[in-house]
């Protein structure tokens, strides 16, 4: 399945060079989020995995881990998965236009697809978008206290865009023994593993202020032990067409 990973079509998911420097960005100021779609049912993942543990160390960069759910067939039922995450790939697809979704698929600053294994073409996209696109423009603030997290966006003069803003539970380090599939025997570790999307509303270029108690993060599959981080994304477009990041920022939970 090496090769079907990495090619894998839109249609067929649904039936069956240089590094490129960036300059460091400012302390607190995200320069991209990247989202990787993953899978423990694909051979091919596993490098992709690696290297997301490798950029989560950077603090300039958002990393999220999205496990799919559809390579579940083949055998192995991906313990991470939420189908939604498939729903997300194949709609990041739709609004790009070339309806590729394979894994592992990185999607840097929700408008440029690459192979999630290749360090320098996931660096080459955090470029293009920056000097293209003008990701992140909001500084966005997170903060948690009394028992809640609030979200803060600012106000952006200028031309505005809709946007909706979505918190992420995030477990750091999730070690998987996989029993069965095409990574059966091996323990493969996912990183930065988005566990649940929570719409907070909208932003519409106004400040705004969100706020959710913490005992509301936990969803069927886990508990609040298991998440080490959240994570805010401010993105326009919709669920059935994501676009650009606007904004991003992460706290601890420990």
């Amino acid at each position: 399945m090496n090769t079907i990973c990495r090619h894998l079509s839109f249609a067929a998911v649904l039936f069956g060079a240089s590094l490129i420097v960036q300059p460091p960005a400012l302390a607190g100021e995200p320069r991209a989020v990247v989202e990787l779609f993953t899978s423990q049912g694909c051979s091919s993942c596993p490098p992709a995995d690696r290297l997301m543990g490798e950029l989560a160390h950077d603090p300039s960069l958002i990393v999220l881990s999205l496990p799919v759910d559809y390579w579940d067939y083949l055998g192995w039922k991906d313990t991470l998965a939420l189908h939604g995450h498939s729903t997300r790939q194949r709609a990041y697809s739709v609004a790009r236009g070339d309806r590729a979704v394979y894994t592992p698929q990185a999607v840097v600053n929700g408008v440029v697809h690459v192979l999630g294994s290749d360090k320098a073409a996931i660096e080459r996209a955090i470029a293009k978008t920056s000097s293209e696109d003008a990701p992140l423009k909001l500084p966005v603030t997170m903060s948690i206290a009394s028992g809640k997290v609030t979200v803060k966006i600012p106000a952006l003069a200028g031309e505005l865009r809709s946007a909706e803003v979505w918190l992420c539970p995030v477990t750091a380090n999730a070690p998987v023994v996989i029993g069965r599939g095409e990574n059966r025997g091996n323990t493969l570790t996912y990183h930065n593993v988005a566990r649940r999307w929570i719409k907070l509303g909208v932003w519409s270029g106004k400040a705004e202020t969100f706020s959710l108690a913490l005992s509301e993060l936990p969803g069927a599959d886990f508990a609040l032990k298991d998440v080490d981080t959240l994570a805010v994304i401010v993105q326009s477009g919709g669920v059935a067409k994501p676009g650009l990041m606007l904004g991003a920022a992460t706290v601890a939970l420990k």
